[in-house]
């Protein structure tokens, strides 16, 4: 990965963070800043996963990768969210 993929993977997962907080139902008891750092994390590995199985690098819209990403951030906020919100 480059260094302008890496820009991008953090600028995309601010989006995905956001994304996968408004796709996991209910309340999140996290604050917003933890979320988007979920979607960066989600972002990066999403691309290398995406990378992995080979659907990374399609012509047009990466839609499988974009789906990884944003699945991988909802599953994070909800974890997060579960184990920081009920104390």
């Amino acid at each position: 990965m480059e260094v302008t993929g890496i820009i991008t993977a953090i600028i995309v997962g601010l989006i995905i963070g956001a994304l996968g907080r408004l796709v996991v139902p209910g309340k999140q008891n996290i604050p917003i800043w933890l979320t988007l750092v979920i979607g960066v994390v989600a972002a990066i590995i999403g691309t290398f996963l995406a990378a992995a199985i080979d659907v990374a690098d399609t012509g047009g819209v990466d839609w499988i990768e974009l789906a990884l990403q944003v699945g991988l951030a909802a599953v994070g906020v909800a974890l997060v969210a579960g184990t920081r919100g009920r104390r």
